[in-house]
């Protein structure tokens, strides 16, 4: 009898459980971002992170708090128009809960409006210092790194007193942001930034480029470094490397990148870098899922953007749980900011002041294994979120009460 009454008060609670679901609506995410295009990789593999993501951190379940997780996608093929238009269905006629994208950081700036227009959350999945810089806006919060994370951590593994540097970067957001704030980063700690090449999207032919680097640097005394900061294909790295720079003693540095890019680097062994991301890189339990995890679905670890749409489930997970499940947009607005949380790269804080996610970053020298068809990585230091100098850029709009994050203080 006791068993019979055990059970009935299970199945009870199972009942109770089971119509307080029911009642509760979907929680609807917008994923708005470069499907097809030159980002398809990227797009792909941040997916694939996103929905592992999900089932890890819900056990396979797909429901936060009682809400079945539903995610409505959308291809602005890297258009910001497209862009624009599609966020404004999404949050008008599909009534998402909030959205994430769009990955390329033009088409991200184009729809920061969009959500600001509407009050809803948009995670922003772009890296251009702009996003929680200078067109900041409340609703904006971004879990990935942003240029001056990159200029941080690549600065940080060559940088130092008597080093020389040239940079090139596509002549958009993306680019200028990156090499400005490489400029930003060595200066510091004795860097010197002597030359900034940027180039239209879509630039086959870099020789007059390559060649005003070269002249920039060659008769420079210490050691001398070319940056290129580049999103997307057609990268000048190879082109650069064609022209031999260690004859005139200059060396390559080379951010971190996906798989597919990182193949072309075993031509490159021995140069340094900083990445946000290299799967054998972080030592966690959430690392660790997800590399098992990945290399059963697809054969292979998970890659750059893999772990950013994995730690962006993680970071929606935490706020909902912050809030029961509440999707009113002050109410995760708060739950958000200063928000701490686990990610394959470990504990991430979303910065109050600017919803800037500080994280910590890689600087690695990149190795020809032969057991693997991508350069390997090979760790000189972890940069933990304490140590980097990361600028609040988004003053005088952005909240800057509490604590000053700048100095990781």
């Amino acid at each position: 009898m006791k068993r019979i009454m055990i059970t009935a008060a299970v199945a009870a609670s199972l009942a109770v459980a089971g119509t307080a679901h029911a009642n509760k609506p979907d929680l609807k995410l917008g994923h708005v971002y470069g499907i097809s295009g030159a980002m398809e990789k990227y797009a792909r593999t941040l997916k694939e992170g996103l929905d592992m993501g999900f089932e890890y951190m819900t056990e396979g379940k797909n429901v936060i708090q009682g809400r079945k997780i539903t995610v409505i996608e959308k291809d602005t093929q890297l258009k910001a128009d497209l862009g624009r238009s599609l966020a404004a269905e999404a949050f008008g006629d599909d009534k998402v809960d909030l959205m994430l994208g769009p990955l390329s950081s033009g088409v991200v700036l184009a729809v920061l409006p969009i959500a600001e227009e509407y009050k809803k959350i948009m995670i922003a999945e772009g890296a251009s210092n702009d996003i929680t810089g200078k067109d900041w806006n409340r609703y904006v919060f971004r879990i990935s790194r942003n240029a001056d994370h990159d200029a941080v951590a690549n600065a940080l593994a060559v940088a130092g007193p008597n080093t020389y540097f040239g940079g090139i970067g596509q002549d958009y957001t993306f680019g200028h942001d990156g090499i400005s704030a490489f400029e930003d980063a060595v200066k510091p700690v004795g860097g010197e930034m002597v030359i900034k090449e940027f180039v239209p999207m879509g630039t086959k032919d870099f020789t007059a480029n390559i060649q005003r680097l070269l002249d920039a640097l060659k008769d420079k005394p210490g050691k001398k470094y070319i940056f290129p900061y580049w999103s997307g294909g057609g990268s000048p790295v190879g082109a650069i490397m064609d022209t031999d720079p260690s004859r005139f003693g200059i060396q390559m540095i080379l951010g971190g990148n996906i798989l597919d890019v990182l193949k072309g680097y075993k031509r490159y062994a021995g140069s340094p870098g900083g990445t946000y991301y290299y799967y054998n890189l972080p030592e966690n339990e959430v690392n660790d899922f997800l590399v098992i995890e990945n290399y059963k679905r697809f054969g292979t670890p998970p890659d750059f953007f893999t772990a950013q749409g994995f730690g962006e489930a993680q970071f929606i997970y935490a706020a909902l749980t912050k809030t029961k499940g509440e999707t009113d947009t002050e109410t995760l607005i708060q739950a958000m900011r200063g928000l701490k949380f686990m990610t394959p790269k470990g504990e991430v804080e979303m910065r109050a002041q600017d919803h800037q996610a500080m994280q910590a970053m890689y600087a690695v020298v990149y190795r020809d294994n032969p057991e693997y068809e991508w350069a390997d990585n090979e760790l000189v230091k972890e940069i933990t979120k304490e140590e980097q100098t990361i600028p609040i850029r988004c003053m005088p709009k952005c909240d800057t009460s509490g604590s000053y994050w700048r100095t990781g203080k």
